[in-house]
């Protein structure tokens, strides 16, 4: 009697090459091919719901703190809360991701952040305030699914230009979110709709949008290549990879100082960025007396250059990366960096409305493609714990922002043109650390790889 057939394992076909462990090696964002792209466009997508929402509050600052009597220190107090809630969601969504996959904690977060910027139209005091401000700041832990879906799903050749191109279309709802929400204000006012309420109207738009974009994710998203975490998981739990439990994979990735350091200087690119983004609306309206609308406008063209700066931080790390390795991405990461201190330093001690709006443009471009550069690199320190590192590297960037806002911009003693060329010379101190990066098959910035293949393998290996 004839063996019936050895079942033969499916091997799944993409439309767009893939290297051996089905991670794309190329990038075309205009596409929606799934699950490579079609993961693409929903990440960034979703990631951009939660900045409109978190940001939609600063461009309207002027007209709430009227209605709410809040003071100088409440609005900094609201600042500071709102990148507190991000720093620890950050920190514990890496660890997730590992966990149950991007999707689930993509999804999850916004549907359970949705209601909070709704609530936003309920407070009535300032300490209500700021705690919907510390709660809505938890949405902003969606980068790092973000990043980690991209690095789950496309390979190292184009993984930095993926992950710019992801984040920094993400990152320009905070712009449009200075843009159009003093526009949803002014059409919902039109209506003879007292400006008290109409601000509080405004924020239906947000938490709809958000809410839409997780219910998305859910119905089309795709964690894997192969699929799902689930079936990721219950293949793995049958091999060899099975025993990396929650905690085993939390302090792989927490004893890996490539990690903190990486965390300090994203703490000085996108922490700076966050903390810009809340403050220079209200900058522009009360240094040079600007109407809420036109503070808004000039406000939005910061945030709104993450379409292409950030994603060009990336392409400048895969370029570095395929021409000199490991060490010109480092190096790219501190040059764009440390001009974009310079940048910001100059920011503060220009004294007209159109040099202040040249030089915050520059400046954008170069410190939001820093940001670019640091996910070029945050990839290669760990696979194993991928997500901890991401979440490590994300929440540094909320460290900094409220280490930033509490120093500087929460009733210090400096103006806040003053607070803003000091805060660039921290960026300038806070790059320098990347010189103690290496990697001992890849070498550092001033160092070459190890010269033992198998013990660098080795090394490295510890530390995966």
């Amino acid at each position: 009697m004839e063996a019936p057939p050895s079942p033969r394992k499916t091997i799944p076909s993409f439309t767009i090459p893939v290297d051996s462990e089905n991670k794309a090696t190329q990038f075309h964002p205009f596409s929606l091919t799934s699950p490579h792209m079609l993961a693409f466009h929903l990440a960034w997508l979703s990631l951009f719901s939660c900045f409109f929402s978190t940001f939609s509050i600063p461009p309207l600052i002027p007209i709430i703190r009227e209605d709410l009597k809040l003071s100088q220190a409440d609005i900094g107090a609201a600042g500071i809360a709102s990148f507190v809630g991000s720093i620890f969601s950050r920190l514990a969504m890496g660890p997730v991701c590992d966990m149950v996959g991007p999707r689930i904690a993509c999804a999850t977060l916004s549907l359970l952040t949705a209601p909070i910027v709704l609530a936003t139209s309920l407070v009535s005091s300032p300490t209500s305030f700021i705690l919907i401000r510390f709660l809505m700041g938890f949405s902003l832990a969606n980068f790092v699914v973000n990043q980690f879906w991209m690095s789950s799903m496309f390979s190292g050749c184009v993984v930095g230009l993926a992950n710019g191109v992801s984040a920094g279309w993400a990152n320009t709802g905070s712009g449009l979110a200075q843009l159009v929400m003093p526009l949803i204000f002014t059409a919902i006012s039109h209506f003879n709709v007292p400006s008290f309420t109409a601000w509080r109207l405004a924020f239906i738009v947000p938490s709809m949008f958000q809410a839409l974009t997780a219910i998305l994710v859910l119905i089309y998203g795709q964690d894997l290549p192969s699929g799902n975490y689930k079936e990721f998981k219950k293949t793995r739990n049958n091999s060899k990879e099975g025993d990396d439990n929650f905690l085993h994979v939390l302090f792989n990735g927490l004893k890996n100082y490539r990690g903190w350091i990486l965390a300090l200087t994203y703490g000085y690119s996108f922490g700076v960025e966050l903390t810009i983004d809340n403050i220079i609306a209200q900058y522009f309206y009360d240094r040079f007396n600007v109407n809420i609308q036109m503070a808004g406008t000039i406000a939005a063209t910061f945030g709104l250059a993450n379409w292409f700066s950030r994603p060009m931080g990336g392409v400048v790390s895969d370029a570095m990366g395929r021409r000199f390795g490991m060490r010109g991405r480092l190096w790219g990461l501190w040059v764009v960096q440390t001009v974009a201190g310079l940048l910001c330093v100059s920011l503060g001690r220009v004294n007209s409305l159109w040099s202040s709006i040249v030089v915050m443009c520059v400046f954008s471009v170069f410190v939001q493609a820093a940001s670019g550069l640091t996910f070029g690199v945050v990839p290669f320190v760990s696979k194993r714990s991928l997500g901890v590192i991401s979440g490590m590297t994300g929440s540094g960037g909320t460290v900094g922002a409220v280490v930033t806002q509490t120093l500087l911009f929460s009733g210090s003693e400096f103006s806040k043109q003053t607070s803003i060329s000091l805060m660039g010379l921290m960026m300038i101190i806070c790059t320098l650390p990347l010189t103690f990066i290496y990697f001992p098959q890849w070498g550092g910035m001033f160092c070459a790889p190890s010269l033992d293949p198998n013990s660098a393998a080795y090394q490295y290996h510890l530390l995966q």
